[in-house]
């Protein structure tokens, strides 16, 4: 279910927040559209935080830190590289308010990036909103093999680590679904976002510096008490 809302209507930060909390996200139909669209799918992607898979390559490239994970360092970065054109997509739904929104949801500590650099390079990662116990997934970018997956893995371990209940992924896409991403119907992600609001979760209650060998032994310790 999507509706456009008037080009006049101000959306602030903490409507953009309550939206989030009732399942609803914006998109744009592209770049150069000023109007948002109110999104809620019928069936929602979500990655459970007890089940998801790593997989054993990507483990190996996440445990020898070849590539530095940073947090909140750069959102302007993260937002550019994931608006940006590439190999199959040449349109992209991050408009100049979803950036100005997010950029003020970032500033209020809701919005947060996760940052795969190479030196001094920013090579991949992602962008999402933390609220209570629940954190939205908006977008990913890698312009380097696996950036985004080794972004993916750091996030995932620290929602673990600051006591988060749902990751939000909103649509399954074949990248996604590696990690163990599944499809529920909306009123079954209602039922879990409410439980997860509920919740009082920390984005940063793992040092910024938390090691790649250190996210995955938290990632499997989770797997291991779901057992």
């Amino acid at each position: 279910m999507a509706s456009r809302d008037d080009i006049m209507i101000e959306i602030t930060p903490q409507v953009l927040l309550k939206a989030y909390s009732c399942g609803i996200f914006p998109m744009a139909e592209s770049a150069d559209d000023p109007a948002l669209y109110w999104i809620e799918p019928q069936h929602r992607g979500i990655l459970p935080l007890e089940h998801v898979h790593v997989p054993r390559r990507l483990q190996r490239t996440v445990r020898s830190g070849t590539l530095r994970v940073a947090i909140d360092t750069d959102y302007d970065g993260v937002i550019e590289g994931c608006a940006a054109e590439r190999a199959g997509r040449r349109s992209t739904w991050i408009n100049g308010r979803i950036r100005g929104l997010y950029q003020e949801l970032f500033r209020l500590g809701h919005c947060h990036t996760v940052e795969v650099w190479d030196e001094d390079r920013l090579v991949g990662g992602l962008y999402g909103v933390a609220l209570g116990g629940a954190f939205f997934g908006e977008s990913m970018f890698s312009y380097v093999r696996d950036a985004s997956k080794i972004a993916l893995v750091h996030l995932v371990g620290r929602l673990i680590g600051g006591g988060f209940t749902l990751l939000d992924t909103q649509f399954v896409t074949d990248h996604l679904r590696q990690f163990g991403t599944i499809e529920v119907d909306r009123d079954d992600f209602h039922g879990l976002l409410d439980g997860a609001l509920k919740h009082s979760a920390d984005f940063l209650r793992l040092p910024l510096d938390t090691p790649g060998p250190a996210i995955l032994d938290i990632i499997e310790q989770a797997q291991g008490g779901a057992r």
